[in-house]
C-alpha cells in the first residue's frame, strides 16, 4: 500500500523541472530585487553547476544523432519496401512534415519579431549559459554555406559539434548501408542501435539532475536579467502555441486539395481524436479513436488505416520540427541575431530529417538531441536550450491535437490514391 501510494505521489520530471525552474526564477529575482550587490556574485558562484550540466547533456548529441538517423534511414528504407501503400505514406509524411519546418521558419522569425528584444537579456544570457562555440553572427555567403553541408572531413565534422555535415555524412552512411549484404548490415545497424540506447541511458543520467542544473541555469539568468528572461520564455511558448494552431488548422486545406475531402466530412471526424488528444497528450492513446473515425466516419479502406495510422503515429509528428526550428529561432531574437535565409531553410530541412530519426525517443530525453543540431544548423548559441526545456512541455496539448490532425490528414492523401488505383484496376 505505502508503495502504491508513493506511486501516485512521486512528482514527473517534468513536475521537477518545474519547480526547478520555478524556485531558481524566484530565488535569482529575489536577489536583483532585494539583495542587488549580492545578486552577481551569487550568480556567478552557482552558473558553474548549470554550464556543467548544460555540457553533460551536449556530450551525448553527436553520437546519440548519428546513431538515430543511420538507423531512422535504414527502417524507413524497410518500411518503404514493405508495399505501395506504406511508400505513399513515407512520401506523405516527409512533404507534410517539410510544409510545416518550412512554415515555422519562415513565420516564427516574423512573430519574435513583433516583440521587442532586450539587450539585458543577451548579456544575461552570454554571462550564464554561454556555450564554447561563439555564434555565427556573421554574414556567410550562399556558395560558402552550399560547399559547407557536405563534409570534407566527417570526423572533423563531428569533432567540431558541426551537426549539418554530420547528418548528411549519417545520411549517406544511412543509404550506403541499405545496399549491402544483408547481414552485415544488420549488424552495423545493432551496433547503432546499441550507441543510441547507451546514450538515451546516460541522458537519463543526466536528466536525473536536471531541476538542479535548471535551477542553477535560472538563477544566474534572472540575478542579472530580473523578468526579461521569465517573460522572453513565456513569449517562446506564445509562438509555439500559435504555431501549432496555425499548422493544425492548415491541414484541413491539404486534406481538402490533396486527400480530397470536404469540411463537412472531415472535421467532424476530427473531432474525437483531437478529444482524446487534447485531453492526453499522447498521439499513441489517440490511435483507437483515429482508427474509428478513419473508418466508419471516413469510410477509408482498412488496409490504409491499419498500416498509414500506426506508421503516422512514429513518423508524422508535425509538431516536432516545428518546435525545433522555433527554439532556434527564439535564441536567434534573444541574441538579436538576424539569420539569413540560407540557415533557415537548412535548419527546416534538417529538423525533419531529426524528426524522423528521434522516433520513439521520450520529449525530455530528445530534447537536446533534436534541438541542439537545429540551433547549430542556423547559427545561434546553444545553451540557452537548457532552460528552454523546463517549459517545452507546457503546450504539449495542442502539439499533439497538430500531430493527430497531420495523421488523419496523411491518412485521407494515401486512401485517396489507393482508391485512385482500384478504379484504374
Amino acid at each position: 500500500m505505502a508503495a502504491a501510494v508513493a506511486g501516485r505521489t512521486a512528482l514527473s520530471p517534468t513536475s521537477r523541472v518545474l519547480i526547478g525552474l520555478v524556485l531558481g526564477a524566484a530565488g535569482g529575482l529575489g536577489l536583483a530585487a532585494w539583495w542587488p550587490d549580492a545578486a552577481l556574485p551569487v550568480a556567478d558562484a552557482v552558473q558553474p553547476f548549470g554550464r556543467l550540466w548544460l555540457n553533460a547533456l551536449q556530450m551525448t548529441v553527436v553520437p546519440l544523432v548519428f546513431a538515430l538517423v543511420v538507423v531512422g534511414v535504414n527502417t524507413a528504407s524497410d518500411a518503404a519496401a514493405s508495399g505501395r501503400i506504406a511508400r505513399r505514406a513515407i512520401v506523405a509524411f516527409l512533404l507534410i512534415l517539410t510544409g510545416g519546418a518550412l512554415f515555422a521558419a519562415a513565420v516564427a522569425p516574423r512573430l519574435f519579431a513583433l516583440f521587442p528584444h532586450n539587450p539585458a537579456l543577451t548579456t544575461a544570457l552570454d554571462s550564464a549559459v554561454a556555450s564554447h562555440a561563439p555564434p555565427i553572427t556573421a554574414a556567410v555567403g550562399w556558395a560558402e554555406w552550399f560547399n559547407g553541408i557536405v563534409p570534407a572531413n566527417a570526423i572533423m565534422a563531428a569533432a567540431q559539434s558541426a551537426m549539418l555535415p554530420l547528418v548528411v555524412f549519417a545520411l549517406f552512411f544511412g543509404f550506403g548501408l541499405t545496399r549491402i549484404d544483408a547481414t552485415r548490415r544488420a549488424l552495423v545497424v545493432s551496433f547503432f542501435q546499441a550507441i543510441a540506447d547507451t546514450m538515451i541511458v546516460v541522458v537519463r543520467w543526466v536528466l536525473w539532475v536536471a531541476p538542479l542544473g535548471v535551477f542553477a541555469l535560472i538563477l544566474a539568468v534572472c540575478a542579472r536579467a530580473g523578468l526579461h528572461m521569465l517573460s522572453a520564455l513565456g513569449i517562446y511558448v506564445l509562438v509555439e502555441c500559435l504555431l501549432y494552431l496555425a499548422v493544425t488548422l492548415l491541414m484541413l486545406p491539404v486534406a481538402i486539395i490533396w486527400g480530397g475531402e470536404t469540411l463537412r466530412r472531415f472535421v467532424p471526424a476530427l473531432i474525437p481524436a483531437q478529444i482524446v488528444a487534447a485531453s492526453t497528450q499522447s498521439s499513441l492513446a489517440s490511435l483507437p479513436a483515429m482508427l474509428e473515425s478513419a473508418e466508419r466516419r471516413l469510410g477509408y479502406p482498412p488496409q490504409v488505416n491499419a498500416l498509414v495510422l500506426p506508421m503516422a503515429v512514429s513518423l508524422c509528428r508535425l509538431t516536432s520540427p516545428i518546435q525545433y526550428v522555433t527554439s532556434a529561432c527564439f535564441i536567434a531574437w534573444a541574441y538579436g541575431i538576424d539569420v539569413g535565409a540560407a540557415p533557415l531553410f537548412a535548419a527546416a530541412l534538417l529538423a525533419v530529417v531529426i524528426s524522423l530519426g528521434s522516433v520513439g525517443l521520450p520529449g525530455a530525453v530528445s530534447f537536446m538531441a533534436t534541438n541542439l543540431p537545429v540551433a547549430q544548423a542556423m547559427g545561434v548559441p546553444v545553451g540557452p536550450l537548457g532552460l528552454m526545456l523546463a517549459v517545452d512541455a507546457l503546450p504539449d496539448a495542442l502539439a499533439t491535437l497538430g500531430n493527430v490532425t497531420a495523421d488523419l490528414t496523411a491518412t485521407s492523401v494515401v486512401a485517396r490514391q489507393t482508391a485512385r488505383d482500384s478504379a484504374k484496376a
